[in-house]
């Protein structure tokens, strides 16, 4: 297998050669594009990714790109076609071989942990990552044909019209609110009065209601104390056999 050592430019833009930019590497070196460009294409894609318990950090074009972040770039702004060399249950399919994989046309390609560039049946990378043509290879971005370009800018003049729609939805609903909450701040106005109002007769019923429900045991107890006179009871419920 032929190997082209290709860095995609990089040295043009930066000194260090220590870097995990493979993923920028193989784009530059697939599609002829400028290495700043697709390197600030990739942090601006980068921007857009959520952060969870097993995706602690971002995407960098310089440091690691997570492979969701890369085919969405590659798939959306570029437009190249995804063809799937292996799926769940089948196993490695295809190798880094050049028997295994095409022979004219540049592709990018997805193998394990690594991205590089296959262009006319050679490999364009830093290094030889083929592993003597063991490394499995679980896809290829290919370039789409005129007619795919086409229909690629169709979506992409769709997907803005749809953006533009949904901006100017949010900013009539933001409106919507707005009025709405003058309108509630209007209403809580003009009744605030006799909110007020209602709230101190609640507070002096409930003051009344209390110190009748303190009064209530002692009227209790004058009302069984005249009951025991009358009938000639003790207060402790025996009968009064002195009065006889």
């Amino acid at each position: 297998m032929k190997f082209v050592y290709a860095t995609g430019g990089r040295e043009n833009y930066f000194k260090q050669t220590t870097v995990r930019d493979c993923v920028t590497r193989a784009i530059v070196n697939a599609t002829g594009i400028d290495y700043l460009e697709v390197y600030n294409g990739i942090n601006d894609e980068a921007k857009k990714e959520r952060s969870s318990k097993r995706k602690r950090t971002t995407s960098s074009a310089r440091n690691g790109v997570y492979t969701a972040t890369a085919k969405r770039y590659i798939e959306r702004t570029l437009g190249w076609i995804w063809v799937p060399c292996m799926s769940i249950g089948t196993g490695c399919q295809v190798h880094l071989r050049p028997e295994e994989l095409p022979s004219t046309g540049s592709y990018i390609l997805n193998l394990s942990g690594h991205f590089s560039c296959w262009k006319d049946g050679q490999l364009y990378d830093t290094y030889d990552c083929s592993r003597n043509g063991t490394r499995c290879v679980y896809g290829y971005w290919r370039e789409p044909t005129q007619e795919e370009k086409e229909m690629h800018k169709e979506v992409l003049s769709k997907q803005e019209e749809f953006k533009e729609f949904c901006e100017k939805q949010k900013v009539e609903l933001a409106k919507k609110r707005l009025e709405v909450k003058k309108h509630n701040d209007k209403i809580k106005k003009s009744y605030a009065p006799k909110i007020k109002k209602l709230k101190a007769q609640l507070r002096k019923l409930e003051r009344e209601m209390n110190s009748k429900l303190l009064e209530q045991p002692q009227l209790e107890k004058d009302a069984w104390a005249k009951h025991c006179i009358s009938k000639e009871w003790d207060e402790n419920g025996e009968y009064d056999r002195e009065g006889l």
